[in-house]
């Protein structure tokens, strides 16, 4: 009987010991940074929304990575490792859905309008968006193939306007950073953006602006690591709490 009760009792722990040396624990390892491709103009709202959604679910890391959304759209068809994309536009989003990198259908979370900015002194004198037609002016927008400088070129057409841009940026936040350096007269920059500067510049706004708007969608990727941390942050921002963290950003509604 002592024999046997001798062999009950090591034999949990030889198979406890096969265990230690075989089992991982699948929690041990376990990646829980979801990666969230953005359009620069997101960077306020989307950081907010970041710090807010790591609160809220414990161990889990939200990277941003911000850049004109044309750029990012390349990156992930290049294959860069992303989670989720947020475009300043329809365009960019549309080519990622024929190409088959979206998840699902993607979904339209904002809305957004260009604006003039100029530094704090004004020294050019911009009244209107005719004046960044004037050659004699240091005006820099956005690149054509960006969102907002697709929606620069649409409001000057609108409006019978030709700009004559000093440069071309890649991103919103470029554009605005030339301009409160005071490397510019004048920039054309979405709303938020301009909200977002305070008193680093002076806004002039442009009368049927409201008639050109960009809108946002956003979308899990199909490639996505986390999946289901993606659409839960898609959730997230289209959630009543997200909204109003883009709506107090100055973003209208999708």
């Amino acid at each position: 009987m002592k024999r046997l009760a001798l062999l009950v009792l090591t034999l949990p722990l030889v198979l406890s010991g096969c265990g230690n040396s075989d089992a991982v624990d699948p929690r041990a390892d376990v990646d829980s940074t979801l990666t969230v491709f953005a359009a620069a103009s997101l960077k306020g709202s989307f950081t907010e929304l970041a710090d807010r959604f790591e609160e809220q679910n414990e161990g889990v890391t939200v990277e941003l990575s911000f850049a004109g959304s044309s750029d990012l759209a390349a990156q992930i068809a290049e294959g860069a490792p992303a989670d989720v994309f947020a475009s300043a536009d329809e365009k960019n989003m549309t080519t990622l859905v024929d190409e088959d990198l979206v998840e699902g259908e993607p979904q339209d979370f904002a809305t957004n309008t260009l604006v003039i900015v100029t530094p704090p002194d004004d020294p050019g004198d911009v009244t209107s968006l005719a004046d960044l037609g004037n050659p004699d002016l240091d005006v820099v927008v956005c690149a054509p193939q960006v969102p907002c400088g697709a929606a620069s070129e649409k409001l000057a057409k609108k409006d019978g306007v030709t700009l004559a841009p000093d440069s071309e940026e890649q991103s919103v936040t470029d554009v605005l950073a030339k301009v409160a350096a005071g490397e510019a007269d004048a920039g054309l920059v979405y709303v938020t953006d301009a909200e977002a500067a305070g008193d680093d510049v002076e806004t002039v706004e442009v009368p049927g602006a409201e008639d050109v708007v960009n809108t946002y969608p956003i979308a899990a990727l199909a490639d996505a690591r986390q999946p289901g941390l993606a659409q839960d942050w898609v959730e997230w921002v289209t959630s009543d709490e997200g909204q109003k963290v883009l709506d107090d950003a100055g973003f209208g509604p999708p």
